[in-house]
């Protein structure tokens, strides 16, 4: 019978091409709005890691003097470099990183490659394995290195094929501001989104070129990137105990490792007071990646509200839907009165009028999936710095469809309820 309805079908939407293609391109429209900006919050909201996300934390302390105080505000979301150090040093954590971001001129053998800038990442050893970096070739450093403060480096795998034209650079020299590094590792393609681990240098930027010890890169004054806030007198600002500019990330497996780690920040705050040091109330937070997402605002509020809006225009199609499809079908009250004066049953003539409703989703669909790509190419043209990210994958692919289908079928619903009220006898008789 589907079959059977499948042709009833093609033969009444061609009988009234004009009403037809209002009501594909009605669906199509709203489902091309929907699908553009469901993929891009989809994008920019995802879970960078999702194997790992609810392992890994942000813990935060207040170091701030009492100028300003303001009970109730939250610590800031970077860290001093003592603080930074310290944390790091007592490795309360299974893994811990701290960081920052910098810049570095590259200086290639290659005569012909002028010496140009490169984004930096200033880490400790933990930061490849705690992030599930992956490689191409090499890996990464010690924890040995970190306190050496070793002139190892390892770089992207696109910088690897900009100097050393893709092959593998392992055990090669890298010469950064006029020092001589040796390549370790080189990475694979890796861009997670957002870029979680240091929102300050851009919510959706692309992955760092060059990894080197933090110490290192601090030793030899490597230029920093980033937001710094300091308060008081702050000399060295780098160094300063006054100056929050780090980032530092833990993982901890279980949720009594967390718990322990909350607690030892709150008695590490108190210790620095103590020794003179965190003269506000103590204040620490220790949240996962993604309540520190949530907590940052990372999605652009505007994305949020055109989802809304496209959610709302298509609310607005489909209604529009409703009224053209139950128009058609009440013009086919002659029709369906001879099925029924024949012996079908409301039922039959409801699933009929259902399967013409998904043919009319079905072209939808198609219309709606190149407006969807016609959109994700324009927002892709936008300067912004998740632009590029806006792709249409598979499962939202799957949703352009699915979603088609279901607008089409809930937009016959009352039209083919209608449509087989209609009372045999009464028309077969008005005819």
């Amino acid at each position: 019978m589907f079959r059977y309805y499948l042709w009833l079908a093609a033969r009444s939407l061609k009988k009234n091409p004009a009403l037809t293609a209002l009501m594909v391109i009605a669906i199509g429209l709203g489902i091309g709005a929907s699908i553009t900006t469901l993929t891009v919050l989809r994008v920019l909201s995802g879970d960078p890691l999702p194997d790992r996300s609810a392992r890994l934390f942000v813990p935060q302390v207040e170091p701030h003097s009492m100028d300003d105080y303001q009970p109730g505000e939250e610590p800031p979301t970077q860290l001093t470099y003592p603080d930074g150090v310290n944390l790091l040093k007592v490795r309360r954590a299974d893994r811990q990183a701290l960081m920052a971001g910098g810049s570095a001129v590259v200086q290639p053998d290659d005569a012909a490659i002028e010496p140009f800038f490169a984004d930096a990442r200033y880490t400790t050893a933990d930061f490849f394995a705690m992030f599930q970096v992956p490689f191409r070739y090499g890996g990464g450093w010690s924890a040995a290195d970190d306190d050496a403060h070793a002139r190892d480096v390892v770089i992207s795998k696109k910088l690897n094929d900009k100097v050393f034209a893709g092959a593998d650079s392992v055990g090669r020299t890298l010469r950064l501001q006029s020092t001589d590094f040796r390549v370790i590792g080189v990475l694979d393609e890796w861009r997670p989104t957002p870029h979680f681990y240091d929102l300050n240098v851009g919510n959706y930027s692309e992955v760092e070129d060059v990894f080197l010890p933090v110490e290192t890169a601090l030793e030899l004054k490597f230029g920093r990137n980033g937001s710094m806030d300091c308060w008081d007198d702050a000399p060295e600002p780098e160094v300063s105990p006054n100056c929050t500019w780090m980032q530092f990330w833990v993982e901890l497996d279980t949720p009594q490792k967390q718990a322990e780690y909350e607690t030892f920040l709150r008695n590490y705050s108190d210790q620095q007071r103590a020794q003179g040091r965190f003269p506000r109330p103590t204040n620490v937070r220790l949240r996962n990646l993604m309540q520190w997402l949530d907590y940052q605002k990372v999605v652009p509020s505007d994305v949020r509200l055109q989802v809304w809006l496209a959610m709302g225009f298509l609310v607005v199609c489909l209604v529009n839907t409703v009224g053209l499809m139950l128009a058609k079908f009440l013009r086919r009250s002659g029709e369906v009165a001879v099925r029924r004066a024949i012996g079908a049953s409301r039922r039959e003539v409801f699933a009929q009028f259902l399967v013409e409703a998904g043919a009319v989703g079905a072209a939808g669909a198609v219309l709606g999936l190149l407006l969807a790509l016609l959109g994700l190419w324009a927002v892709r043209q936008q300067p912004g710095d998740y632009a590029s990210l806006a792709h249409l994958d598979l499962p939202m692919l799957l949703a352009t469809l699915g979603l088609a289908l279901l607008a089409s079928l809930i937009s016959g619903l009352l039209p083919a309820w209608r449509a087989c009220q209609v009372a045999p006898a009464l028309q077969l008789k008005s005819d």
